[in-house]
């Protein structure tokens, strides 16, 4: 069964702005908005996950302990040797 899509709700400020411009009539002179495509919001939300990455691993390194990020490596390293290697057969 297809998922119901509602229409975004506007708040009450983008909702008194709209009213206001339909009673002026200056609504139907402003030009359409583009409505985005599935490809749009993927590129908009790669760049914001590229930014909060590139923040957070600095973030971390600041907060964590010498002690902690030497657990957090060595268990890295450890989650890497433990695999066992592919057979080429």
């Amino acid at each position: 069964m297809p998922k119901r899509i509602s229409k975004p709700k506007l708040d009450t400020v983008q909702n008194a702005r709209r009213v206001a411009l339909e009673s002026v009539g200056v609504l139907d002179a402003l030009p359409e908005t583009p409505k985005p495509t599935r490809a749009m919001i993927s590129e908009v939300m790669a760049e914001m996950g590229r930014k909060g990455g590139r923040i957070g691993g600095k973030r971390r390194l600041e907060t964590l302990s010498d002690r902690r990020r030497t657990q957090i490596a060595r268990q890295a390293a450890n989650a890497r040797w433990s695999k066992k290697k592919k057979s080429a057969a």
